[in-house]
């Protein structure tokens, strides 16, 4: 018997149209859930939901930008009243940012912010009080090892992500006792077809991808699907003595520090 089943539970992923999200999805799908993808790029939500249902999953695209309250809470009743109540949120949306404080402008945060921590904060009040009426939840976000150690040159990506880390920590205390896990996974680098698309940029890839691979003791960054693989971990029952912790995948990077 597979242990990481998660037969008819109905799974919410955000930023699912691509990278570390789409895989979870995908992830999700194969282990039995019914998984709503959502992002706010409509045409690469339906795309990752079209693979699914492809591959004889259960999946439904939504095109929602998280950083709007209004847009979450009318998400979260829709899929209430067409499926029923919400099993599992993993909160992957997310956007980076480069740069030290005094490369940094006020705007430059408050956009960080408005995605990385108040959508985070969005999906999740959209989603808990019908977890709390059923007596039972589980909420996965998306931090980063940025948000455990400090990484030179991404102050505004960092804040924000320490911040997942400790609203992570304040669910997960706040709510066990009404039958809610909160973790968050912190991934190291990984390879998705946004870190490619950034590599491009530098005037040598090849080398800055060696720099960034070398960052992890590994010698390599992470794929998608190994995040995934977490992810299924801590939706599953497998983990159901787990909450409030910060589940590093960093490929070592943390190990020194």
């Amino acid at each position: 018997m597979n242990i990481f089943r998660l037969d008819d539970k109905i799974t919410l992923v955000t930023g699912a149209g691509s990278g570390i999200g789409k895989a979870i999805a995908t992830l999700f799908a194969e282990a039995g859930a019914f998984v709503g993808v959502i992002d706010r790029d409509g045409s690469a939500a339906e795309a990752t939901t079209q693979s699914i249902l492809a591959s004889g999953g259960r999946s439904t695209s939504y095109t929602v930008d998280v950083a709007d309250s209004e847009a979450c809470l009318e998400l979260a009743e829709t899929i209430q009243e067409s499926f029923g109540s919400i099993d599992i949120l993993v909160n992957n949306a997310g956007i980076g940012h480069v740069g030290t404080l005094l490369e940094t402008e006020g705007e430059d945060l408050d956009a960080m912010y408005a995605v990385n921590v108040r959508g985070v904060f969005n999906m999740t009040k959209a989603v808990l009080p019908d977890m709390i009426g059923a007596g039972q939840g589980n909420i996965i976000n998306l931090a980063s090892i940025g948000g455990v150690v400090a990484v030179r040159d991404r102050l505004a990506y960092c804040t924000t992500k320490f911040a997942v880390v400790g609203f992570t920590k304040c669910i997960a205390l706040d709510h066990a006792s009404e039958g809610i896990r909160c973790n968050c996974i912190c991934p190291g680098r990984v390879e998705t077809p946004f870190v490619k698309a950034r590599l491009q940029e530098y005037p040598d890839p090849e080398k800055a991808y060696r720099e960034m691979a070398s960052t992890q003791a590994l010698g390599r960054m992470a794929q998608p699907e190994e995040i995934a693989a977490a992810a299924l971990y801590l939706a599953s029952e497998t983990s159901a003595f787990i909450t409030g912790t910060p589940f590093l995948i960093d490929g070592g990077w943390s190990a020194g520090k």
